[in-house]
């Protein structure tokens, strides 16, 4: 394992990109991604459907009420 941080380590050196280093920095992104592993382990541990209420809980998103036309 050593050796394979050594090598990526002189791949940045000399300007090669490295297609594993996924350094995230951007702050949405990193809320969608914390969003999205909230709902996988929430999907895991239940027996059945997320309900949308469940979802919607889970994403703390607060439903508009329908409007009727």
């Amino acid at each position: 394992m050593n050796e394979e941080r050594q090598a990526a380590s002189e791949h940045r050196e000399t300007g090669v990109h490295d297609q594993f280093d996924v350094t995230l920095e951007d702050a949405d992104l990193l809320g969608e991604v914390e969003l999205t592993t909230n709902l996988i382990i929430a999907a895991s541990e239940s027996d059945e459907h997320l309900s949308d209420d469940e979802i919607d809980r889970i994403l703390g998103v607060t439903p508009q009420p329908r409007r009727e036309d």
